[in-house]
């Protein structure tokens, strides 16, 4: 069961997750972090980290739709070992819905 990032990330990218991933399984949008399942070891540190509650295990309904993004894009961005700086309008952008669909980025961070 890896743990997903979901749509609550995008455009905030916290990076906080960044920092307690014991196996660095996280790679790097231009405004959304993934994460890759298959290095995932399903520890779960990363999911209380997130201030934006954008991580969530894959059994949970609302992961399913993002499993395959994930997946997808753990193939194209760069890994990311260290937080960076989170964008400067993130709060604002927290707690924000369907963001997907408008605002997300396939370019790599």
């Amino acid at each position: 069961m890896p743990y997903v990032v979901t749509e609550s990330c995008i455009r905030c990218k916290y990076m906080d997750c960044v920092e307690v991933c014991p196996v660095d399984c996280f790679y790097v949008g231009e405004n959304m972090l993934v994460i890759h399942p298959d290095e995932c070891i399903d520890c779960g540190v990363c999911e209380p980290e997130c201030p934006a509650e954008a991580i969530l295990p894959d059994s949970d309904p609302k992961a399913e739709a993002f499993l395959q993004l994930n997946r997808d894009f753990s193939t194209q961005w760069p890994n990311i070992t260290r937080k960076g700086t989170p964008p400067a309008d993130a709060d604002e952008w927290k707690g924000v819905a369907n963001k997907l669909k408008e605002h997300f980025s396939s370019n790599p961070g």
